[in-house]
């Protein structure tokens, strides 16, 4: 991807993240987010953006693990932190994973 493609995908899950974030006027379901977040893992993993990748799969599998959705909010500035990262580094997903546990245990 050029530079451009990526600042594009990282405008365009920054977004995501904040229509999320911003659903406060009802209940959030994983039905409702599971998409969202799937998108957002598709997007980073073709913009080579690997933390962000690695933290929308694990908040992924809370919501399959039966984590309430409502929570998810909780995470979400983790998620914006890793799609700005420019580490796509195994040590730099480690360190966003490293912080989703510490956020779960929570």
């Amino acid at each position: 991807m050029t530079s451009d493609e990526v600042t594009r995908a990282r405008a365009d899950i920054s977004a995501r993240i904040a229509a999320i974030g911003a659903r406060r006027d009802r209940r959030l379901s994983p039905r409702d987010v599971a998409p969202q977040l799937d998108a957002i893992r598709a997007l980073a993993v073709r913009a080579g953006l690997h933390p962000a990748a690695a933290v929308a799969g694990m908040l992924d599998r809370a919501l399959a693990a039966g984590e309430r959705a409502t929570l998810i909010r909780g995470w979400l500035p983790i998620l914006a932190d890793a799609v700005a990262c420019d580490r796509g580094d195994e040590r730099a997903c480690e360190a966003y994973a490293a912080a989703c546990q510490v956020r779960m245990a929570d």
